[in-house]
Formats: C-alpha cells, sequence, structure tokens
C-alpha cells in the first residue's frame, strides 16, 4: 500500500517527569488511554522524555512501529518542541510531524488539588492532541538566495555605527543622510556627558572613516523614494538631489566661493543663531567635504562660480536616480527637536533671549555664531545669569508627550557646568520637577554641577516675561513651598525629543509601525530591542525614541549584528508554517490584505502571500470569508479537529474551549503552572499563534458540540506580538456575541481576555471568573430551552 494511503500511524509517549507531573495525574491511566485512540499504534510513559533515554526510545519506536508522527504529553512545547523536533528529525521523521500535549505547566501543576479532575483534563489533551496529529503534513523548510549588500537610512552616531560595523565585517553598505553632510545632531554639539569630551573630536574619525571605508558607498542630500520586496531582496529606488557643485572637483575651500555670495539667510545648523550665504558648507568637518547650493536663497549672481578655482559650481546640475537590491535595512532616522514656540508661557520666538538646549550648545561651540561666549542674542552682551527650564515639550500631557526624553536633564546639567566654568561668577539655576541621572558617572555629574555652586530649584516655571532689563521667571519652588519671581539675562528651553516627521516616508514605505509616542515600534522592548515587526529590518538610535548617544551607537552595532545574522550565509531560511492561499477559492476580496500586520498579501485577481514576508500569525485566515487561506501548521482542520476531541467526552461543567495566542496567554497559562497557581479543571487549551487566528467558526462549533463556555485569550491591546492580530480578535469577537445573540446562545459566552506572559495570576483568575459566570449561566443551551414556550430545546 502507498504510504501515503494508509492510516496514519501515531507513537504516544506520556512523560512522568519525575514526579511532577506523575504525583499528581495518572500515568498509567493516561498510557492505557492513549493506546485506545484512533491511529495510535503505541503508547508508552517514561521517566524523562527529554532525556537522551527517553529520546532514544522515540527513536527506536520510529523505527520498529514505522511511526508517522509522534506525540510527546509532557511540558509545555515552548520548553522542549525544538528538543523533540530534533529527535523525530534524527530518526528520520520530518520535524513538523509532531505534537505535544502540554500536561505539565497547563495540567499537573496548575491542578494539583484535583488529580482525578485533573488526569481526566489530560486524557482530552491527549486525545486534542493525536487528533491534529492525525492532520499533519511534513514541511519542507526552502532556502533562498539573498543580496548581502545592507542598506543604512540615516548618517547620525547611530547609522555611522552600524554602517562601519557592517563595512568592517565584510559586508557592503549603502549609506544614505537626507541632509549634505552625516554627522547628525552629534556634530553640531559642543561637549558631551558625563566626560564632557568634545562631541566632534570623537565624532569626525568615524565620518571620516565611513568616507574612507571601501565598502561603504556613501550617498548625501540623498532621499529614498520606493521600496518594494522583503528580506533578503529589498529593491529600493532614491533620488540624490543636485547640489550645484561637483562633488569630484570641490576642495572644500568653503571661503572663496561663499565669501563673493551676496546672499545671506539664517543658519539651521546653527538654529538660526547665526547666519550663512546661500553657498555654504553645512560644518566646517563636513563629510564629504564639499559645498552646496541653497537654491531657495541663490539669487543666481554667478559669483560663486567665478570665484571657485576648481570650476566645481554646476549650476546645470540635476537629480539623480539610484536603485539598491539590499538584503536588509537599517532605519537609523533620529529624532527631531520639540518645537519650544508651542509653549507660548514661556516666550519662545517672541523674546530673543529665550533660547533652546539645541541653540545654547551651538554657542558653546568653538565653531559655532558666538565663537564659545554666552551671549544674550538681543543686545550681544555676555549673559550673567542664565536659567535653564527642563522638560519643556517632554512630560507634558499638554503637548501630547507624556514620555519622558531622557536625555534632557543630563544636557542641561552638562551645558550649565560649562557655563560656569567659563563665567564661575555667573548665576546659574536649573528649574526642574525632578533629576534624572540613571547612568554610569551620571550621579556623580549631578555633585559636581552642584559643587561648581549651580543653583537647583524643584517646581515648574509658570511663565517667562521680558522686562526692560531682562527676563523674568515666574515660578514655584516646592521646598520653600512659595510662588517666586527671578531676572535673568537667558532663559535656556530644556527641550524635549520627538519623533523625526521626516521619516513617516520611509516608515509608510516599510509599514513600520509607531507607538502612541509616534517613534518607531520595536518587535520587543526589551527581547528584540533593534527588531522592527518586518523581517530584515532593523531599528536603531532614537527612531524607536529618545536615547543617549553611547546607547545609540550600541544599538547601531546591535541592528548591524543582527544584519550579520542574516546575510552571512548568503541565503535564508523560510519558515514553511506560513499562510498559503487556494487560488480555486480565492474571490479577490482583499480582506486579507487589510488585516495583515506584515503586508505579506497582495491581491491581482486572487490574492497572494509573501511568504518570505508572513509571519504565520493566521489573522488572515480568520478574516477569510471564503476559507480561501490556510495556515499550514495550524489549520483550520487542524483546529477543528482539536475542538472535536476535546468535546467528545463533556467531563465536566462547565465546560471551556480556549484559544490561547502562543506569545503571551500560553505563555501566562506556563507561568502559572510554572508558578503552581491553582485554578479549575474546566478548561482545555488549544494554542494557536496569534488570538487573530481564530475563525469565528471555531467558536461555533465549539458551542455546538457543547462546550458551556469559549475563551480567546492573547497579548495584551497595544502589545500585540504581530501588531494588531489581538485588535483583529476583539473586533470578531463583538460581531460574534452579536451573531451569539441573534440565535438566542448567550453572548456572555463568549470571553475576551489580554495578559502578558509575566500575567499567569492573571489568566488563572480570568478563568476562574469564567467558570462562576458560566455556572450562573447554566448548561450552554439553558437560554434557547427558557426561550421555548414548553421549556424544551
Amino acid at each position: 500500500m502507498d504510504p501515503s494511503e494508509r492510516p496514519m500511524r501515531i507513537g504516544v509517549y506520556i512523560c512522568h517527569c519525575g514526579l511532577n507531573i506523575a504525583a499528581t495525574l495518572d500515568v498509567e491511566e493516561l498510557r492505557r488511554f492513549a493506546e485506545t485512540l484512533p491511529n495510535v499504534v503505541v503508547a508508552r510513559d517514561i521517566q524523562f522524555t527529554c532525556s537522551d533515554a527517553g529520546q532514544n526510545t522515540i527513536k527506536s519506536d520510529i523505527a520498529e512501529f514505522k511511526l508517522d508522527a509522534v506525540v510527546v504529553a509532557a511540558c509545555s512545547p515552548r520548553l522542549h518542541e525544538p528538543t523533540f523536533r530534533r529527535t523525530i528529525t534524527e530518526a528520520g521523521l520530518n520535524q513538523y510531524m509532531l505534537e505535544m500535549a502540554n500536561i505539565r505547566e497547563q495540567c499537573s501543576w496548575v491542578h494539583m488539588d484535583s488529580p482525578a479532575l485533573a488526569t481526566q483534563k489530560a486524557k482530552d489533551l491527549i486525545a486534542m492532541a493525536v487528533a491534529k496529529a492525525s492532520l499533519l503534513h511534513p514541511l519542507e523548510t526552502e532556502s533562498v538566495p539573498v543580496s548581502r549588500d545592507v542598506l543604512v537610512i540615516g548618517g547620525g552616531v547611530a547609522g555611522i555605527s552600524a554602517a562601519l560595523d557592517l563595512a568592517n565585517a565584510g559586508l557592503r553598505v549603502y549609506l544614505v543622510e537626507r541632509r549634505p553632510t552625516i554627522g547628525g545632531y552629534m556634530a553640531l554639539l559642543t561637549d558631551v556627558f558625563p566626560t564632557n569630551d568634545c562631541s566632534i573630536c570623537v565624532l569626525a574619525p568615524k565620518m571620516a572613516e565611513v568616507y574612507a571605508n571601501p565598502m561603504i558607498k556613501l550617498m548625501t542630500y540623498s532621499e529614498i523614494l520606493a521600496i518594494e520586496g522583503t528580506v533578503g531582496h529589498f529593491r529600493v529606488t532614491g533620488v540624490t538631489k543636485p547640489r550645484y557643485v561637483d562633488p569630484t572637483l570641490c576642495k572644500g575651500c568653503i571661503n572663496e566661493c561663499s565669501s563673493v555670495c551676496p546672499v545671506e539667510v539664517p543658519n539651521d545648523y546653527d538654529f538660526n543663531l547665526g547666519k550663512r550665504k546661500a553657498i555654504y558648507m553645512a560644518i566646517p568637518q563636513s563629510v564629504p567635504l564639499v559645498a552646496c547650493i541653497d537654491t531657495n536663497a541663490c539669487i543666481g549672481c554667478g559669483l560663486c562660480a567665478e570665484a571657485c578655482p576648481a570650476d566645481a559650481v554646476k549650476y546645470d546640475q540635476q537629480s539623480e536616480e539610484f536603485k539598491l537590491d539590499v538584503g536588509a535595512i537599517i532605519v537609523a532616522t533620529g529624532w527631531q527637536p520639540f518645537d519650544a514656540s508651542r509653549k507660548e508661557e514661556y516666550g519662545f520666538g517672541r523674546y530673543r533671549d529665550v533660547v533652546t538646549t539645541l541653540q545654547i550648545e551651538r554657542m558653546l561651540n568653538a565653531a559655532g555664531p558666538t565663537r564659545g561666549d554666552i551671549v544674550r542674542p538681543s543686545t550681544g552682551e555676555i549673559a550673567r545669569s542664565v536659567a535653564f527650564i527642563q522638560c519643556v515639550g517632554s512630560r507634558d500631557q499638554t503637548v501630547g508627550n507624556p514620555y519622558c526624553s531622557r536625555i534632557c536633564c543630563m544636557a542641561s546639567l552638562k551645558n550649565a557646568q560649562l557655563i560656569k566654568e567659563r563665567y564661575p561668577d555667573a548665576d546659574v539655576a536649573i528649574h526642574y520637577i525632578d533629576i534624572r541621572a540613571g547612568g554610569e558617572g551620571y550621579e556623580e555629574f549631578y555633585l559636581r554641577a552642584q559643587r561648581l555652586g549651580i543653583n537647583f530649584i524643584r517646581g515648574r516655571v509658570s511663565s517667562v516675561e521680558e522686562g526692560d532689563d531682562g527676563l523674568y521667571v515666574h515660578y514655584e519652588d516646592t521646598l520653600l513651598g512659595k510662588t517666586l519671581m527671578k531676572r535673568y539675562d537667558l532663559v535656556v528651553l530644556s527641550i524635549g525629543l520627538e519623533a523625526n516627521r521626516d521619516a513617516e516616508v520611509v516608515g509608510n514605505l516599510l509599514g513600520l509601525s509607531r507607538r502612541p509616542d509616534r517613534f518607531f515600534e520595536i518587535a520587543h522592548p526589551k527581547m528584540r530591542p533593534v527588531e522592527a515587526h518586518i523581517d530584515g529590518v532593523f531599528i536603531a538610535g532614537c527612531a524607536s525614541g529618545p536615547k543617549e548617544i553611547q546607547v545609540s551607537i550600541a544599538q547601531g552595532s546591535a541592528a548591524a549584528s543582527k544584519a550579520m545574522q542574516l546575510l552571512f550565509k548568503g541565503e535564508i531560511e523560510l519558515d514553511p508554517t506560513v499562510a498559503f492561499v487556494d487560488r480555486d477559492k480565492c474571490i479577490g476580496c482583499r480582506l486579507c490584505v487589510d488585516t495583515c500586520p506584515s503586508r505579506a498579501i497582495s491581491v491581482k485577481d486572487t490574492a497572494f502571500v509573501d511568504e518570505a514576508r508572513c509571519k504565520g500569525c493566521g489573522t488572515c485566515a480568520a478574516a477569510c470569508p471564503v476559507d480561501a487561506i490556510e495556515m499550514r501548521l495550524f489549520s483550520d482542520e487542524q483546529i477543528l479537529a482539536q475542538i472535536r476531541a476535546a468535546t467528545a467526552v463533556k467531563g465536566e461543567y462547565p465546560f471551556i474551549v480556549g484559544f490561547l495566542c502562543n506569545w503571551c496567554s500560553y505563555a501566562g497559562a506556563d507561568l502559572a503552572g510554572t508558578s503552581r497557581i491553582q485554578y479549575p479543571t474546566n478548561i482545555r487549551i488549544i494554542r494557536v499563534m496569534c488570538a487573530g487566528r481564530v475563525d469565528p467558526s471555531f467558536v461555533l462549533e465549539a458551542l455546538r458540540r457543547g462546550a458551556d463556555g469559549v475563551l480567546i485569550a492573547g497579548c495584551r491591546i497595544g502589545e500585540c506580538h504581530y501588531v494588531s492580530g489581538n485588535l483583529h480578535a476583539l473586533q470578531r469577537a463583538e460581531v460574534l456575541r452579536g451573531l451569539l445573540k441573534e440565535i438566542g446562545i448567550d453572548p456572555r459566552r463568549l470571553k475576551v481576555a489580554w495578559c502578558a506572559a509575566s500575567e499567569g495570576d492573571i489568566l488563572a483568575r480570568k478563568i476562574e471568573e469564567f467558570v462562576d459566570e458560566l455556572r450562573d449561566l447554566g448548561p450552554v443551551g439553558t437560554e434557547l430551552a427558557a426561550a421555548l414556550p414548553s421549556g424544551k430545546v
């Protein structure tokens, strides 16, 4: 007989796990029960299934009994699924012909006081696993070649760090920066805390190294226009804007051309404190050291062209489009400063002597507009009294920025110290809510500022007014319990960091998610701090939130390391457990396109899933109205088989079928077990990759077969592993509740719960509450019987 036509041959292995399982469950009874299940040809109980002896037993049985699939009833699949996949692979089986029944974390450890009911639940879990295993199919992992080139977007310190690490490892890098020079905001700072190093002194060598590295193609004054493709092969289109100066001819002697230019405009690199000419060099240390003509300011007099000794000025220069094929993309698009004029009470933009942190940085910089002097812009005189106002645009709900910008306290401490060092007699005060000095050497830096005589005033500043002789700051001093007013020569607003609006185009092209604070969202704030939700895309530096320079550098290196891991082999393996489309069924409705959080689906007559981009959440499969999309390891057929096996013997009342997402709620259930948190035995849990995978038909089938309630549990709202799967689940649940009400089923029989992986106690409590609620409702169908005049269904 053709092996594909004969019945599936399944081996079941029940682990004692010492006494972790066997102390509560009757393992011998479970083994005898397993032998009676369809397609099971061998069932054994093993002391420690994960041990070498246990694995060898499975391997021997695969050969002796010609097994097609294996069920291991033991601990959580989140713990040992890779172990047993490796075991059966070594015995010649496809690794995906394995199913696990979680009878430890989600049975023996959480029902220690109810061994009989726990054993019955374990039987159900084993039956459910066998039912799914009977429908498993071998899956093959496909490898595809990838481009080993990397695109780094953003030439700040994070992008520079990433580019250098990649290039030094032998990967070709395209570093695209939209401004005429790389270096970002760090290139404009004076010193950097807490060591007070000269900022450009430590950064400039790195900028030069980028320019000189043969593995890095630096593309300044350039922007990304389009990004297509997926991990391994992103097809990127961009444009390099004309500088109207030939970079191959320009020698960087900016004075020759700029000195004859008759036009002066505010210098945006000095944050409008100083002036520059229409032909200019961004900063003296610009990389590349090439002039640029500001076409908005240029009057076309031609004097710069006449003055240029290298004949580098080219008024007919055109934009140049470029196309790249890269395997990975690092987004290091940085931040933008808060617009201080939005805090009208502080007078920025109305009073010339109210400046921002970045403007004081430029004043302190020897290459800045005042050559290092701290002056009153209104008079040009040295400022003898300076007030810093903290948290301007940060920790402020009124401007939509409730977050802390992390660097402002330390930046003000640093600048205040520099002012006191240059002008020991100056009166310098910092008005703060609280000082946040939580890094290495930061507290010592704070204490040094106190020793220098800087005055720290705790309390909010209500307003700044301009008088005839200076600025008057109205503030509270919470330590004195008074509201006061004081005159200063200069007021420095310590402005916060905001998400860079110029990065929105790149974010939209890549499909990056944003957090409520508008910064790009990373895959996981702790475990995947530089990975985006899109495979092959990494985020470094302040693109994902405010950070200090050293953290941005570390993130640039981390992103580079991730890109190296991805591309070094020259090929990547595609996960076969993703969605696929039955084109004969597909009607091209595009619902799947709208629901896919990975933007992996496109429709041209029928839907197409980009398997390299698909994350396997299954949200699309649940949304498809004609069941044209299936998941290879969590198919409708397999999940329905688990539901039917669970409800074959309704051994408890109330009886609950639970669908738990793999990443948070299922992990939370595991944690409840690890923590020995006890909850009722009434629930039978089915693992799905995402709550968004739960098809309404699953819920209806469970209720139709006698389940008294159905629980859908996923990640907390806003924390979905797949960005929006739980939101789709919630939306479907609301619609489904309406349907249940229409057909006479109490909608309270469908419960939705959200919890983190660390909230096993919350999940356990939700289950207890649901059991109580269902007891109050009575068995499923009670409401139907009550609705009939005869009281019978």
